[in-house]
């Protein structure tokens, strides 16, 4: 459960402070960190005393100490090199400061798998609030689920930059989900704005960005009053995410009540966007279109299908670009001076975008 690193850095800092040295072992008597080596007589030695009653025991100038979790199941062996009074002493420190470690990682283990299960949907509501009481969690504050999804970084480091980020923050939760993405829940005792939230975004984002993390995104869901409501938010985030990732490619962070008509096309049945693009269309793909055309489209449509500031920002005539929305006119059937045929145009090249990314993913 306690990575090797961190049981390694125990002990060296144990050594450092008591001047003697000592190892870690598993139950089958392998070695997880040391300062020193013991013998083959002494790793024999290890298995009997790890069979025996005893919690601790003197056998050919070692000092050995069973470590148990807080349920009294062994976890650990340790052995200090020695078989005086310090030597003994130095062993129960490093065994008493073994097993908080166990039980303070243990509690975050059984807390993130809490979290992994009800963002899931994976516990009945009456499990939901006993196990919450049992971990003592609170289950009637205001919490936001934040979801960061690395596409260039191993996740592992990512989850611990995150962890690194909120240590000080000990009411959030922070834990993985698969081995792209990594989960945020964040507690806070007031109603949180838009802007308050992107800003907590923002700043992770940022932080992330120092570390040398590359290639972060993060979503963020909307704020819930009960425990029992996290999943929703967590659902929310993971929306957000993907539809940030078809219509707002350039937006780093993105939030769910920013989703716009994006949202609705994401929950569409790919059939009947098909048969939409078909009617629209008539059998041809958005794609089709020369990289000219789409350009102009998009240019007008960001400025409100103004012809003459668009004409201006694509350095050509007025009437070239009127004869351009002609010909497009022709081969659609779709006027996009016109408001109503520019708000179809606009929502079947969404629905076209979004069939392509889900085409890309299922592939």
């Amino acid at each position: 459960m306690i990575s090797n690193q961190i049981l390694q850095n125990t002990v060296d800092g144990l050594k450092d402070i008591t001047r003697i040295d000592m190892s870690v072992f598993d139950t089958e008597g392998r070695s997880l960190a040391d300062t020193f080596k013991l013998t083959a007589a002494g790793e024999q030695d290890i298995r009997t005393f790890a069979a025996s009653p005893a919690d601790s025991q003197e056998i050919h100038g070692y000092q050995f100490f069973k470590i148990r979790d807080d349920d009294q199941q062994l976890e650990y062996i340790l052995a200090t090199n020695g078989s005086g009074e310090d030597a003994y002493m130095a062993g129960k420190i490093a065994a008493f400061q073994i097993q908080g470690l166990l039980v303070a990682y243990k509690e975050r283990f059984d807390k993130d798998n809490f979290i992994k299960n009800l963002i899931l949907d994976n516990l009945l509501l009456v499990d939901i609030f006993n196990r919450a009481k049992k971990l003592h969690i609170a289950t009637d504050v205001k919490r936001t689920v934040f979801l960061i999804e690395s596409e260039g970084e191993n996740n592992t480091t990512v989850l611990e930059m995150v962890r690194e980020y909120f240590i000080s923050v000990t009411s959030d939760f922070v834990t993985a989900v698969d081995e792209k993405n990594v989960i945020v829940v964040h507690e806070h005792t007031e109603e949180k704005t838009a802007d308050e939230n992107k800003g907590i975004a923002e700043k992770m984002l940022e932080y992330l960005g120092n570390e040398g993390a590359a290639k972060i995104r993060i979503s963020y869901g909307t704020s819930v009053d009960d425990i029992k409501d996290v999943s929703r938010s967590y659902k929310e985030a993971k929306m957000a995410l993907d539809v940030g990732k078809i219509f707002f490619e350039e937006r780093t962070v993105v939030a769910y009540s920013s989703l716009g008509i994006g949202r609705i096309i994401y929950q569409l049945p790919i059939p009947l966007c098909r048969m939409f693009i078909q009617e629209i269309f008539e059998g041809r793909s958005p794609e089709e279109f020369d990289d000219e055309t789409l350009a102009t489209i998009n240019k007008f449509f960001e400025n409100s299908l103004n012809v003459s500031e668009t004409s201006r920002q694509l350095y050509i005539h007025r009437n070239t670009l009127v004869y351009r929305l002609d010909k497009l006119q022709k081969t659609t059937g779709l006027d996009l001076r016109i408001f109503e045929d520019a708000i179809t145009f606009k929502i079947a090249l969404m629905v076209a975008k979004y069939m392509k990314y889900m085409e890309e993913i299922n592939f």
